[in-house]
């Protein structure tokens, strides 16, 4: 692709995507998504990605952990 094909995404901190996808018009594709600009619809990807590899981590599905039969009692 020879350029950019915009200048702004006219959103303050977001900066226009360089490679936004293999699509050629940028237009058509923000239009397919209904997203808003596609930057907008890059940054979530990652942060739902970021999000999902959290997830692995915190095992979320497992059984809680039971415990212990004192937690909650308070010393008097």
């Amino acid at each position: 692709m020879a350029g950019l094909v915009k200048k702004t995404t006219g959103l303050v901190g977001l900066a226009v995507c360089d490679t936004p996808h293999e699509e050629p018009d940028v237009k058509k594709l923000e239009n397919l998504l209904q997203g808003g600009e596609v930057e907008e619809v890059i940054l979530q990807a990652e942060k739902e990605l970021s999000l999902a590899r959290k997830m692995l981590q915190w095992k979320p599905g497992e059984p809680l952990v039971e415990p212990p039969a004192d937690q909650w009692k308070w010393p008097i």
